[in-house]
């Protein structure tokens, strides 16, 4: 159940929010750089999937880097306090002004799809009197055996440089005036569970690919790994922090490497997922011909991940469990929001505690991939963020029975 005291602290705030745990988030932090530290792998989070400034400040602050997918990603960790050194740019479309303002910036590195981003990155380094540090995003063709939407790694994803370009990426890179090349970049998709096999698989796929490079005679310095470490969304509360542990172990012993050479891993889920709820509000219960309905005012506009790809959220009544303190789970709900769109449900045939209007309902481990994706689609509201420890400048809710209450 969501970490809270006493849920009459959510009672005069308006919904829908983000409720984000700073203390499981500070948490969650502190033991990734200590095995940052233990293991010599360096972090850089994934700013996209959680770009919230107070947590960006908090990580940068500890030293992490920054792993960027579009320009005012750059700009906005570089505005947080990231070295910009400790800054990368990747992404398969990067557009002109994107990469001018990243040039302008000092980034450490470009992580390059194709043989004619590298070609356009020369040009306008070239054109700016300043020099580029590349490296190439490679795609080794490996099943992370994930949803098809989040895996990245295969000949047919529209990411990376397969093989049938590496040597002309070689050799393009050697006449390049403008580039100073640094290693190889690798991501094989999101959501991973199975860190054993697929992790292990890829460290000895990058090992191979490495070695490829350099008997070509380009030194590789960094290795990076990418990130997609999965959570625990069924189970939340039993798992809070995800396993990071296993996947440095893993990479340690399976991924060879030289004392100069620099590992990097990208983790953005793993480090904000579990520490984020999305609160709402029940608006209506409905009974159809075989259902029951909870109408919830949060919608497919708050958080997508349901209705984009079937993603599974853990749900609760924290006002059943807190308030009414009801014991058991013997009624089942489709719960679904106010958009108008069949698909804006966030849940079918799940048993939650007998609910009623004005319940409150907490949909688990949305800290990552909820509100950075989020839209004004029905012209609705964006929801607001209410910090553990800040709870006081939590948004009022309105009674219109009673506007004076």
């Amino acid at each position: 159940m969501i970490a809270i005291n006493d849920v009459s602290v959510f009672s005069g705030v308006r919904t829908p929010f983000y409720y984000y745990d700073m203390e499981l988030f500070d948490k969650t932090a502190s033991f990734a750089a200590a095995l940052s530290a233990e293991y010599g792998i360096k972090i850089d989070y994934a700013v996209k999937a959680n770009s919230d400034v107070r947590m960006l400040k908090k990580l940068a602050s500890m030293g992490f880097g920054a792993d960027c997918v579009s320009g005012n990603e750059v700009l906005l960790a570089y505005g947080c306090g990231f070295e910009p050194s400790e800054i990368m740019f990747a992404g398969v479309g990067k557009n002109d002004k994107e990469i001018y303002d990243a040039l302008k910036t000092g980034i450490g590195s470009f992580n390059c799809e194709s043989l004619e981003e590298l070609s356009v990155i020369n040009a306008m380094a070239g054109h700016l009197g300043v020099r580029a540090n590349v490296s190439l995003r490679i795609n080794p063709n490996i099943d992370a055996h994930t949803h098809k939407y989040v895996t990245t790694g295969l000949y047919e994803n529209k990411f990376g440089i397969s093989e049938h370009d590496f040597d002309a990426a070689v050799s393009l890179i050697k006449q390049s005036r403008y580039l100073d090349f640094k290693g190889l970049q690798f991501h094989i998709g999101s959501q991973i569970v199975r860190i054993d096999d697929v992790y292990a698989l890829e460290c000895r796929r990058a090992g191979d690919i490495v070695s490829y490079f350099e008997n070509k005679g380009l030194e590789v310095r960094n290795i990076d790994l990418g990130g997609g470490l999965g959570i625990d969304y069924e189970c939340p509360d039993k798992y809070p922090v995800a396993d990071f542990r296993t996947w440095f172990s893993v990479i340690d012993s399976n991924l060879p490497r030289r004392k100069d050479q620099t590992v990097y891993v990208e983790p953005g889920r793993s480090m904000v997922a579990q520490c984020g709820s999305l609160i709402s509000r029940v608006l209506y219960l409905k009974k159809g011909e075989t259902k029951n309905f909870l109408i919830i005012d949060a919608g497919m506009n708050d958080l997508i991940r349901p209705a984009l790809y079937g993603a599974y959220h853990k749900i609760e009544n924290i006002t059943a469990f807190y308030v009414r303190k009801d014991d058991t789970d013997d009624f089942v709900y489709d719960i679904a929001g106010p958009v108008c769109e069949s698909s804006d449900v966030f849940g079918t045939g799940r048993s939650l505690r007998k609910s009623m209007r004005g319940d409150l309902i907490a949909i688990r481990s949305a800290g990552a991939y909820g509100k950075v994706m989020a839209s004004g689609y029905n012209c609705k509201d964006f929801a607001p963020v209410v910090y553990s420890d800040r709870l006081s400048e939590a948004p009022v809710r309105i009674d219109y029975f009673n506007k004076n209450k």
